[in-house]
């Protein structure tokens, strides 16, 4: 693999964030109508190749209407090769509709759509961007049982480009609800090959979310490679939930 293809290989789906940030699996529950989030964040990965990652990173998601959430992702991104310069500049825009389809029932989990767009305004010469836009098409469920709850699914990349591959992305969470303030998960999530003759591999993190009161929120994960090229990689966020008065966030 190239080294200027190290940001959009093997950081693409570290960019979905945004799992339900703090991690990669995302979950299927949209953001309440006419509320707000709001992520300062940082991400990072690193292999033998070298590392990359967004720093800072501000992510918004809105609730345009009920079970309807917008979403779009502003990174400041940075690549360094092992063996080549370091980079820094704007990187990959990221554009989201996330769609609940069905409500969590006793008897059901709750399930989404949640495409997104990757437009090229990265520069690809300097590893911050691939040139080319890519899809990701993926389906999330979720379903509690008292302070647990579940989430995953899987989704498929279109990944353009010479060397290229379309690529699928599966993954699943584990998260309990310490205290009224602080959840905890594990996740496992697995990569196809994304180029020609690359590699497949297999992550897992370890996080959590702490809420500091109705407005402020810290969110963390990290974790290792458990299969493919060894590396690890790490997010850390300040989240802000804002909404109309009287809806008891953002008060």
């Amino acid at each position: 693999m190239r080294h200027g293809l190290l940001w959009v290989v093997s950081f693409a789906a570290l960019t979905l964030a945004r799992g339900g940030p703090p991690f990669v699996t995302d979950d299927p529950v949209p953001v309440d109508y006419q509320h707000w989030e709001i992520y300062l964040a940082s991400q990072y990965q690193h292999s033998s190749d070298g590392a990359a990652g967004a720093l800072p990173q501000i992510e918004i998601n809105y609730g345009a209407l009920p079970n309807l959430q917008l979403h779009v992702i502003a990174p400041y991104a940075f690549d360094a090769p092992s063996a080549s310069p370091r980079h820094f500049g704007y990187g990959v825009t990221e554009l989201g509709a996330k769609y609940r389809l069905v409500d969590e029932r006793e008897s059901r989990p709750q399930v989404a759509v949640f495409p997104l767009v990757e437009l090229p305004t990265g520069d690809a010469a300097r590893g911050l961007g691939s040139g080319h836009t890519q899809l990701f098409l993926p389906l999330w469920l979720q379903k509690s049982f008292g302070p647990w709850t579940t989430y995953g699914g899987a989704g498929y990349w279109i990944h353009p480009g010479p060397g290229n591959r379309n690529w699928w992305l599966t993954g699943w969470l584990v998260q309990r609800q310490l205290q009224p303030n602080l959840a905890v998960g594990v996740e496992i999530f697995h990569e196809t090959a994304q180029t020609e003759g690359g590699a497949s591999d297999t992550r897992m993190n370890a996080g959590f979310t702490w809420d500091l009161n109705d407005t402020c929120h810290v969110l963390a994960s990290a974790g290792p490679v458990l299969q493919g090229p060894g590396g690890y990689q790490a997010y850390f966020a300040i989240q802000l939930t804002l909404g109309p008065a009287g809806s008891g966030v953002g008060k």
